[in-house]
């Protein structure tokens, strides 16, 4: 099949996206505005980009009124903010942040999320997240005619679970005991405790194996 996305609606091009690229790592984000309020919502549409700067990219769009989302707004206003990873743990209490509650209305408190203060940002990261990368603000884009906005920040901190060390001083981390969930598409989701290892080989092993 193919599909030619001049000629598909905006909801049709979204829901092939979201099935055909997967699974996607989910940010919870936590951030404050300038009066100090928290917010907490996640996001599929986001990666790792880079290490040299370290950067992460979310894609965030409008509320269905078409005003900034508060994950986009907080961050314009403080220039900060966190990206929780989501272990399976922590899925429905993601689930509940999902929810379109109104502006100022505490996301954590009704995900029943304890939050401890970040190292080097003002926003908080999430107590029970297996990882946290603290960001300041690089870029805020709005891209497309509905307003969404694609937020660039760099990493200056990371917390992770000391449980999930695997190795500390050789810095290996152990993606079981992260545990961290995937987005598919529709309601589904998938957990990386199922994995298989693969080594990359050079140029001249390649041609052992097929010279």
């Amino acid at each position: 099949m193919e599909f030619d996305f001049a000629t598909l609606a905006p909801a049709d091009r979204y829901k092939l996206l979201i099935q055909v690229v997967v699974p996607r790592p989910i940010a919870l984000v936590t951030a404050i505005d300038a009066a100090g309020r928290v917010n907490a919502a996640p996001y599929s549409f986001f990666n790792v980009m880079s290490q040299t700067p370290p950067l992460v990219v979310l894609g965030i769009d409008v509320r269905s009124d078409g005003s900034p989302k508060d994950s986009v707004q907080f961050p314009r206003e403080s220039g900060e903010f966190v990206v929780n990873m989501v272990d399976f743990a922590m899925a429905e209490a993601m689930n509940v942040c999902a929810i379109d509650f109104p502006p100022g209305e505490n996301e954590l408190a009704a995900a029943g999320l304890a939050t401890l203060p970040s190292t080097k940002v003002g926003a908080p990261r999430i107590a029970a997240a297996p990882a946290s990368l603290e960001c300041r603000k690089v870029s805020l884009i709005e891209v497309g005619p509905n307003g969404r906005s694609i937020l660039v920040g760099e990493v200056v901190h990371l917390h992770i679970r000391d449980d999930a060390m695997a190795d500390t001083e050789r810095l290996y981390v152990d993606p079981a005991r992260l545990d961290i969930v995937g987005r598919l598409g529709g309601a589904g989701y998938v957990r990386t405790t199922d994995r298989f290892d693969m080594k990359r080989i050079s140029h001249a092993e390649w041609l052992e194996r097929h010279g």
